[in-house]
């Protein structure tokens, strides 16, 4: 399992709410692909939306965020932390 970090692009204007019912939509279906979506941080101004991931590749982080209807526009590994 790797960690991802994935990039929505064009939500200008994306609420608190909206945020947290995209992430919810994302973690009721994210089992089915061995996926588990930790967080998801936004900028309503930019329409910028980062979601921080665990799973087995970004295909499968894409499949959940198409299926839910916010396809990311970019999905990054991120091998390192501190």
């Amino acid at each position: 399992m790797g960690k991802y970090m994935d990039v929505h692009r064009g939500m200008q204007g994306i609420t608190a709410d909206q945020l947290m019912e995209a992430h919810q939509a994302d973690l009721a279906i994210e089992k089915e692909e061995n996926v588990h979506f930790e967080r998801a941080w936004a900028d309503p101004e930019s329409g910028i939306v980062y979601c921080l991931s665990e799973a087995p590749s970004a295909e499968a982080v894409q499949r959940i965020h198409e299926r839910t209807g916010h396809k990311a526009d970019e999905i990054h590994s991120v091998p390192l932390s501190v």
